[in-house]
């Protein structure tokens, strides 16, 4: 996990599980979704994005299986937008959907 990630947790905050891209990276915590995005030639600009769960309310998961299919993706409707990370070839992507899903509904009142 990024150490410009660690810091931001919070008391209580733990990641669950953390997935690297070339320069980028989407960390799930018990609490969010943090999603560091490194911008520029050079990567030194960083953007990270902190997403509750209780702000998304749909997304879609696709593995990249197939010659011509080079990454898996997830894309994740929020209050705020549209999110779309992209994942390595061959990543388990079922798991990151089980995830997302147990945080989300358990993060929305019944």
């Amino acid at each position: 996990m990024p150490g410009d990630v660690t810091d931001l947790l919070v008391t209580g905050e733990t990641a669950i599980a953390a997935y690297k891209t070339f320069r980028d990276a989407a960390i799930f915590t018990n609490k969010r979704l943090i999603v560091r995005d490194a911008q520029g030639f050079s990567g030194k600009k960083v953007e990270i994005y902190s997403l509750p769960y209780s702000s998304i309310f749909m997304w879609s998961s696709e593995n990249g299986h197939g010659i011509f299919n080079v990454n898996s993706e997830i894309e994740l409707w929020t209050k705020a937008g549209h999110i779309k990370v992209n994942l390595h070839k061959g990543l388990d992507v079922r798991r990151l959907d089980k995830l997302i899903a147990e945080a989300v509904l358990q993060a929305t009142p019944a």
